[in-house]
């Protein structure tokens, strides 16, 4: 998707083209006088008068041949006296490929996204569904933030992506460092990373017109590593929404799950417990305990409409 980098020069100037550099004199040849009687030829003068003087032919209206040979008039500009100096070095400019390559796609430079900025009160709220938006949906496992987020993420009228952190921490194939085998430093470092991976594919994203939505299991006691750093990777502007239903509600989704995405209950009764913590927060709440898919996408809309008009502080 190389764009050119400007538009094409004009064509350089050809001796020969275009106005004449020169004007060569047009020669005016006088013809024969036309029309009339010739007058007879004076005859002898009298006696005792003197001879007239000689007639003398009218001029020509020829102009007087040149002595010489005429040198040709030349369009060039006259030769320098001295030695030409030789051309000057072009200097190297590196910029993209030529405008026939395949394969380079510049991106806009991926700056976080800004705060909002409540709207004035006479001013018409943003539409949420047709507005570019970064969300992070915050919640315990179980509580159905991949499944609302890929919704949400279908059926909205503007291009969106959606970032799963448990699937770009999944990247890592060998070595890959399993929670469920007890939390440890290269956990946390795959959790860091991943996340910081995601922030910045958001950024990309954005810089491009494309809303995200990004869902991660972010606790309340740990706001410099959670929350916190999700605002660092993205932005201010950044809505975070929590998604929180009853605990025998989660207890039943994880039971449905397989493989490492499947927890003890101990565990998700431990992190229900954690998440709890977010009430109070000031942060929005989505209790879908008795809401399905669409439904609670509905609401997240609902939500959104109202962090638009009155910004969040977090």
């Amino acid at each position: 998707m190389q764009h050119a980098v400007g538009s094409p020069l004009p064509p350089p100037h050809q001796p020969g083209q275009g106005p004449h550099a020169g004007w060569a004199s047009a020669a005016h040849h006088a013809g024969p006088h036309q029309g009339g009687a010739q007058s007879p030829a004076p005859g002898p003068p009298p006696p005792g008068f003197p001879a007239p003087p000689p007639s003398v032919p009218p001029a020509s209206h020829q102009p007087p041949a040149p002595s010489g040979p005429v040198p040709p008039v030349s369009h060039q500009p006259p030769a320098p006296s001295g030695p030409v100096p030789p051309p000057a070095p072009q200097p190297h400019v590196s910029g993209p490929p030529a405008s026939d390559t395949t394969g380079h796609v510049p991106l806009p430079p991926g700056g976080p996204v800004g705060a909002l900025v409540a709207p004035p009160a006479a001013a018409a709220v943003p539409d949420p569904a047709a507005t570019t938006l970064a969300v992070l949906l915050i919640g315990p496992a179980g509580a159905g933030k991949t499944s609302v987020a890929k919704y949400w993420a279908d059926h909205r009228r503007v291009p969106t992506a959606h970032i799963s952190l448990d699937d770009v921490r999944e990247w890592v194939r060998s070595g890959f460092a399993d929670p469920q085998s007890g939390w440890n430093d290269n956990s946390e470092a795959q959790y860091r990373l991943a996340r910081r991976t995601c922030g910045f594919a958001a950024r990309n994203f954005l810089a491009n017109g494309i809303s995200c939505i990004l869902d991660d299991a972010v606790f309340p006691d740990r706001p410099v590593v959670g929350l916190g750093g999700w605002k660092r990777h993205v932005g201010p502007g950044l809505l975070p929404v929590v998604l929180l239903p009853g605990l025998d509600v989660v207890l039943e989704r994880n039971a449905e799950r397989s493989g490492n995405r499947r927890l003890t209950d101990e565990e998700v009764a431990r992190i229900h417990g954690r998440m709890a913590g977010w009430y109070g927060s000031g942060l929005p709440i989505i209790d879908n305990s008795q809401l399905d898919v669409a439904g609670t996408a509905q609401v997240l809309d609902e939500v959104l409409a109202r962090a638009m008009a009155s910004p969040p502080s977090w």
